[in-house]
């Protein structure tokens, strides 16, 4: 009886490390860095790491590829800008002078490789003029 405790146990312990050790693993994979272009183009440290990036797409140099399927365009910040090479699904509002927010990792070429592409086109959202509701008639 002694013996199938202790296998219970150290099985327990076994079980409870590997669920552990994967749901750190996860959230740690999960978690990136949301900066704008100028601080990731101004700071090292963030060269080797997984990032999102957030910018405006330059017209200069815009190119959707493989029927949208990829694309190259450069980020730009205030005063810097970072050359993207995206693939996947590119949404339908993403086009030049738009926001945009990319998730990846800088490749050995200085190119930001992104897997993940969201368009942030404040204008479409723009309400029109707000009028006031009618009053109702008592």
């Amino acid at each position: 009886m002694r013996h199938m405790k202790l296998k219970l146990i150290v099985a327990a312990l076994v079980l409870g490390s590997a669920v552990t050790y994967l749901a750190y693993a996860g959230v740690r994979k999960g978690w990136v860095y949301y900066v704008q272009v100028d601080q990731f183009a101004g700071d090292a440290t963030y060269a080797t790491q997984r990032v999102r990036l957030c910018g405006k797409v330059s017209p200069e140099g815009f190119a959707v590829l493989t029927g949208r399927r990829s694309a190259k365009f450069t980020l730009l910040g205030e005063t810097k800008s970072v050359p993207v090479l995206f693939r996947g699904t590119i949404p339908d509002m993403f086009e030049p002078s738009c926001e945009a927010v990319v998730e990846g990792k800088l490749d050995a070429a200085g190119v930001f490789q992104a897997d993940s592409l969201m368009t942030k086109c404040a204008s479409k959202y723009e309400g029109g003029k707000m009028v006031p509701a009618p009053e109702k008639a008592q």
